[in-house]
């Protein structure tokens, strides 16, 4: 049996080399990769545009942590994989992590660089109410001002207009295991939890909204959408805008909204029996191609529709006649895309089905971001903790969108970008002019890293700019 003392840990022996070790090396990170984190940042100040988002009535004089400090810390941390707040009574004594934050001095005399715990969650469960009166709680979250955060992000990523944008809705579910407010059951996910709405384009996040589960998938999206689309138009006003999303979307009020608004949507419409009967000659067709090549057959036909009640008007619907080995899969879609540009089979398989990728998007935020680590007692707290989240999704993205192009990870995921290039291990030692880190020799992605930097170094320090 191997024996172990406070200096030395001794472990099976390498043929007749004793293997020994010791927590004797200097300060050493493993996270070295999150300097490229923190270059992205320099070049669009993300995280000091969300501290602007916040009031903060703490005094200067009793302040030992900016907000930018914290929001950095807490930021950085999330994307370097430490979803607990926990985690930081560890990360405070990093200096890497003091670096990432902005703080003048990595390594105090008292060994804390960084806040801990009970300062970062003061930070998400002040109250709406507090001022510089309140006794611990005294920084204030201005939520739409948070809101619109995110679409200037995105605003500021592009350096000019695009000609067309598509917005993609969904909702998904967010597992509760405690009792936090607004916590109900849903009987499609068959648990308790929120509903967060999600709006993307393409990779870019644009709205997280944290929602409790007695609600229709739909509701709040206008709302989202008329203030989302104004932001956009305001700096990008000739931009054609699409709005896509399954049939939990398809509802009277948001087509109307769109159609009020010149916005064009493609939305899946649920089947019945009208629609059925509607498309019976068409699913015979397949039929018979499938039992003629042994092989999934689809026809499409498009036609007017309304339904007996629920719609306003008359709308183009998008029928696809499929027949598969298990049987028929009838499917629709309600579009107002303009039938002289856009054929029915066009609209299916080009602009509906692109919108699966979304789903992607909102799991790796949720299963390498944590965006679903929301077990704080209040439903405020938790939506600010999904917008940090967020936050750190935007700053990850940014680095794929202009970092990674042209590697082999430009196309990554979050997981697989922190794994590769954040997990860096390196020695950091601290002087009065410089930080030094010394990276290690063996790290198996020197040349990708290399090129990542070297490609945020000829990356100008963007703003938003006119369309």
């Amino acid at each position: 049996m191997t024996e172990c003392t406070p200096q030395s840990l001794e472990f099976q022996p390498l043929r007749r080399r004793e293997v020994t070790a010791k927590f004797d090396a200097p300060a050493i990170t493993s996270d070295a990769g999150g300097l490229l984190l923190r270059e992205i940042d320099a070049r669009f100040g993300f995280i000091e545009q969300l501290a602007n988002c916040f009031d903060d009535h703490r005094s200067p004089l009793l302040t030992t942590h900016s907000l930018d400090e914290l929001l950095s810390q807490r930021i950085f941390g999330i994307a370097l994989g430490y979803e607990d707040l926990n985690d930081h009574e560890q990360l405070r004594h990093d200096p890497l992590m003091a670096v990432l934050a902005g703080k003048t001095d990595p390594t105090p005399q008292d060994g804390f660089a960084l806040a801990g715990k009970s300062t970062l969650n003061r930070l998400e469960l002040t109250p709406v109410g507090a001022d510089e009166n309140s006794r611990y709680k005294k920084i204030v979250a201005r939520h739409r001002d948070i809101e619109n955060f995110f679409v200037d992000a995105f605003l500021q990523v592009h350096s000019r207009s695009p000609k067309r944008i598509v917005l993609d809705l969904d909702a998904t579910d967010d597992p509760l295991h405690g009792h936090q407010s607004g916590r109900f059951f849903h009987g499609y996910y068959k648990s308790y939890c929120y509903l967060p709405l999600y709006i993307f384009c393409g990779s870019h996040l644009l709205c997280a909204k944290l929602r409790p589960a007695n609600i229709d998938a739909a509701a709040g999206s206008v709302k989202q959408l008329d203030r989302i689309v104004g932001q956009i138009r305001a700096l990008w006003p000739k931009v054609q805008v699409v709005i896509r999303g399954d049939s939990g979307f398809c509802r009277e009020n948001l087509m109307n909204w769109c159609e009020s608004n010149g916005v064009q949507y493609v939305l899946g419409l649920a089947k019945n029996k009208r629609l059925k009967r509607i498309l019976g000659a068409e699913l015979q067709q397949a039929k018979q191609r499938f039992e003629q090549t042994g092989e999934a057959a689809r026809v499409y036909k498009g036609f007017r529709y309304r339904t007996r009640t629920s719609w306003s008007s008359e709308r183009r619907v998008i029928g696809k006649a499929e027949y598969l080995a298990k049987g028929a899969n009838p499917r629709f879609v309600v579009t107002n895309l303009p039938e002289d540009k856009y054929a029915a089979a066009t609209v299916y398989e080009n602009e509906y089905c692109a919108r699966g990728d979304m789903e992607n998007r909102i799991k790796e935020q949720q299963l390498y971001l944590f965006a679903d680590r929301t077990s704080a007692s209040t439903m405020r707290a938790n939506q600010l903790r999904l917008w940090l989240s967020s936050a750190a999704y935007v700053l990850v993205n940014a680095l794929r969108q202009f970092g990674l192009k042209g590697t082999q990870f430009e196309k990554a995921q979050c997981h697989t970008i922190r794994l590769k290039l954040f997990k860096v291990g390196a020695a950091i030692r601290v002087t009065v002019r410089k930080v030094w880190l010394s990276l290690s020799a063996v790290y198996p992605y020197v040349e990708t890293f290399i090129r990542v930097l070297d490609n945020l170094r000829t990356l100008p320090r963007a703003r938003p700019s006119p369309g």
